[in-house]
C-alpha cells in the first residue's frame, strides 16, 4: 500500500509540474541529446543496433521511470560498450551479449545488497569527484569530437562554428532568463536546419513500420560482448550511472524522495534484460543526463514520460526512415548542449563541505545520540567541518577527477579517490587503535588489580571459600 501511495504522490507532482510549466519540461527532456544522438546514429549505421527496437523500448523505459521515479531519469548509451562497438564494428548479437552481461551483473549486486553497501562504504568525496570528473569529460569531449573539427563555415551552411557561437550566446543570455526553454528553442531550430539540408540532396526519408525480431547471442558472441565491452562498462554503470545519480537527484531535486541505489540498479537491469534480445541498444541511467535535463527545465518525472511517448511514436511508425535526418543534425548546436549540461553537471562539486550528504547525515546522528530528535534537527542543520577535514575532502575529490580525467575512466578515477582517501585515514585509524589498545591495557588497574596479585573482588572470593572466617564477612 505504501508503494502504490508513493506512486500517487510522485505522478501528482508530475502532472502538477506539467500543468504549471509545460514548455520547461518539454525543453528539459531534450537536454540529453547531445550524448544520445551522435552515439545513436554511429551504432545504427554500422548495424549494430536496431533504431526502431531502441526507440521503442527506450520509450517504454522512459515512460516507467517517470512514473516511477518521479524525477527526469534519462536513458543514456552505455558509454564503453558503445565505444568498442563502434571502434572493432560490433554486430547486433555481440553488442547485445554485451549489454546483457552487465545487466546481470547490476541485477546480481542489486538483489543481494552489494549496491546498497557500495552506495554506503564509498565516501562522499569520491562520488562527487566521479561526479565533477564526468561533467568535466562531457565539456572536453564536446570540444573534441564535436567543435573543434568545425569551421566558421565547413563543413556546410547549416553546421559550422557561426552557429555554435550563436547558440553559446543565446545559452548565455537565457542563464539569467529561466521561463525560456532553451533546448527546447537550440532542437527545433536544428530538425529545421537538418530538414533544409534533407530536401536539397539526394537522399529521401520515409516510414518504416517497427517489425521486431529476437535473438539468442551465442557463446562467442557473449564472450567477445562481455570481455571486450561489459567488463569496463560495470564500474562505470556502478559509479556514474547509479551510485552517482542516486546522490545527485537528492542534489537537484531536494524535494523529491530520492530513488535509492538498489531501485536504480533493478531498473538498468530490467532495461536491458528485457530490449538488448531485440537489437536495442544497451542503456543505463546517467548522472550527466540528468543534469542536462535539469539545466534545460526538467523538475519532474513528466518531461521523460512525454520524451518516451514520442520515442514509442517514432519508433513504432518512422524508425530507420529518421537515420537520414539525425544524421544532419548540427554538431555545433549538440555541442553547446553537451557543454552545458556537462557544466551544470561538474557544479556539485561545490555543495562538498557546505551541505554534502555525509555531513547531513552525520548532524542526524550526533543529535540522535545527544536525545535531540526534532525535526529541525534532521532536515536543516548540517555538520560544518574542521579546516583539516575541508581541505583533505577536496585533495579527495580532485585526485578522484584527476585519475578519471587522466586515463578516461572512471575505475581509475574511483580507485584514485579511494587510495587516497585510505592514505588520509591512516593517521585517524592508528589513533584509535592505540587509543583502544591503551584503554585495554589500562582496565584491569581500573578494577583495582595490582601488579603480582588479584583483584580486590577477585581476594574477597578466595576468602568466601576458605575455612578460615573473615573478620569482615562476620
Amino acid at each position: 500500500m505504501r508503494f502504490v501511495a508513493d506512486i500517487r504522490r510522485r505522478n501528482s507532482h508530475n502532472l502538477s509540474t506539467l500543468r504549471d510549466s509545460p514548455l520547461h519540461e518539454l525543453s528539459g527532456s531534450l537536454g540529453d541529446l547531445g550524448t544520445l544522438l551522435p552515439l545513436l546514429i554511429a551504432l545504427t549505421l554500422q548495424n549494430s543496433i536496431s533504431l526502431s527496437t531502441t526507440l521503442v523500448f527506450g520509450g517504454l523505459a522512459n515512460i516507467a521511470t517517470g512514473v516511477l521515479f518521479g524525477i527526469p531519469l534519462p536513458m543514456q548509451p552505455m558509454k564503453a560498450i558503445a565505444a568498442v562497438a563502434i571502434s572493432r564494428s560490433f554486430s547486433e548479437k555481440e553488442t547485445a551479449a554485451a549489454g546483457l552481461f552487465v545487466a546481470a551483473v547490476i541485477a546480481i549486486f542489486s538483489l543481494t545488497g552489494l549496491l546498497r553497501w557500495f552506495g554506503k562504504v564509498i565516501p562522499i568525496p569520491v562520488v562527487k569527484g566521479i561526479q565533477l570528473g564526468a561533467g568535466l569529460s562531457l565539456v572536453l569531449s564536446a570540444g573534441s569530437s564535436l567543435l573543434q573539427p568545425l569551421g566558421w563555415t565547413k563543413p556546410s551552411w547549416a553546421d559550422n562554428l557561426i552557429w555554435g557561437l550563436l547558440a553559446a550566446l543565446f545559452l548565455l543570455l537565457t542563464t539569467s532568463m529561466p521561463r525560456v526553454p532553451y533546448a527546447l528553442v537550440v532542437f527545433l531550430s536544428g530538425l529545421l536546419l537538418a530538414s533544409l539540408q534533407l530536401s536539397t540532396s539526394s537522399v529521401t526519408s520515409g516510414t518504416s513500420f517497427w517489425h521486431p525480431h529476437a535473438f539468442i547471442p551465442s557463446g562467442s558472441d557473449f564472450r567477445v560482448g562481455a570481455l571486450d565491452a561489459g567488463l569496463g562498462q560495470l564500474p562505470l554503470t556502478t559509479l556514474n550511472s547509479i551510485i552517482a545519480v542516486a546522490h545527485l537527484s537528492t542534489d537537484l531535486l531536494p524535494s523529491i524522495p530520492a530513488p535509492s541505489v538498489t531501485s536504480l540498479g533493478l531498473s538498468v537491469a530490467a532495461m536491458n534484460l528485457l530490449g538488448c534480445w531485440f537489437g536495442a541498444m544497451p542503456v543505463c541511467h546517467g548522472s550527466g543526463g540528468l543534469a542536462g535535463q535539469y539545466r534545460f527545465g526538467a523538475r519532474s518525472g513528466s518531461s521523460v514520460i512525454v520524451l518516451g511517448a514520442v520515442k514509442l511514436v517514432l519508433g513504432l511508425f518512422v524508425g530507420q526512415g529518421l537515420v537520414s535526418l539525425l544524421q544532419r543534425f548540427p554538431k555545433a548546436l549538440l555541442g553547446v548542449m553537451v557543454i552545458a549540461a556537462g557544466v551544470e553537471l561538474a557544479k556539485v562539486g561545490e555543495s562538498l563541505n557546505t551541505g554534502a550528504r555525509d555531513l547531513w547525515e552525520e548532524a542526524e546522528q550526533e543529535d540522535d545520540q545527544n536525545g535531540e530528535w526534532t525535526i529541525e534537527a534532521r532536515g536543516k542543520r548540517a555538520r560544518t567541518p574542521s579546516e583539516l577535514e575541508r581541505r583533505e575532502r577536496w585533495m579527495v575529490m580532485l585526485v578522484t577527477v584527476a585519475g578519471l580525467l587522466t586515463f578516461r575512466n572512471d575505475a581509475v578515477g574511483f580507485a584514485a579517490g579511494m587510495l587516497c582517501h585510505w592514505s588520509l585515514k591512516v593517521s585517524e585509524w592508528w589513533e584509535r587503535w592505540r587509543g583502544a589498545r591503551s584503554r585495554r591495557i589500562s582496565l584491569p588497574f581500573a578494577m583495582g588489580r595490582r601488579p603480582g596479585r588479584g583483584s580486590e573482588v577477585d581476594e574477597h572470593l578466595l576468602d568466601r571459600n576458605s575455612d578460615a572466617p573473615d573478620e569482615d564477612l562476620l
